[in-house]
């Protein structure tokens, strides 16, 4: 589990410092030296960074479980889906976007390394831990949006009432259906997509024998 810990505790040590960089990056090479709340770093993506920093310091149990099976299941998700929509991963900086790939590369990397050495353990009820922790997170940048949106323009996990639904198929559910059952139905969506990731891991990795 060292082995493991270390591999994890590098990669967000490693996510957090390029964090730091693309932040002023953006407040002080583009923004004028005024925070753009938008990139506050409390996305899906962002996620993955908390969760390898957090790992090292948790003992084999429920609760390291759970986090690992956020990270192959919703980590690898949002990783891989953000390649059939890459409009967001483009700055006007070079280096910006090559950080931006570089991060969803890594997202799907840690995915499939958490899936490696989790998997063959895994459970229905770990995916529904690792489900809270997602809605944990939602509703904590629910709370992120209505708190910090006086300062700027801010959408966490992109759900915030403030503004229409951006992502595409669910911005013209959103549309025809109003915006708050698009981010209804976007959060269900994920939710969904990550349990067919988790159901996935199941069937190809069987548990050994007892």
């Amino acid at each position: 589990m060292k082995k493991h810990n270390k591999v994890f505790f590098c990669c967000g040590l490693a996510m957090l410092l390029s964090e730091f960089w693309k932040q002023w990056c953006l407040t002080y090479r583009l923004g004028s030296g005024q925070y753009n709340w938008w990139y506050f770093p409390f996305q899906l993506c962002s996620i993955p960074m908390y969760v390898c920093l957090l790992l090292p310091f948790l003992s084999f149990g429920r609760v390291r479980r759970a986090l690992l099976t956020f990270l192959m299941d919703f980590g690898l998700l949002a990783g891989f889906f953000t390649f059939f929509d890459t409009s967001g991963l483009h700055y006007p900086l070079v280096l910006l976007t090559v950080h931006s790939y570089a991060w969803h590369i890594l997202l799907i990397l840690l995915g499939l390394y958490a899936g490696y050495i989790n998997a063959a353990y895994v459970s229905y009820l770990d995916f529904l831990k690792a489900a809270g922790v997602y809605l944990a997170c939602c509703l904590l940048a629910t709370v992120l949006n209505l708190v910090c949106y006086p300062l700027g323009r801010i959408n966490m996990f992109y759900i915030s009432p403030h503004f229409q639904m951006s992502q595409k198929v669910f911005q013209k559910i959103a549309l025809c259906l109003g915006n708050s059952a698009g981010i209804a139905i976007y959060i269900c969506a994920t939710v969904t997509g990550a349990w067919l990731v988790h159901l996935l891991w199941m069937c190809t990795m069987k548990k050994p024998r007892t």
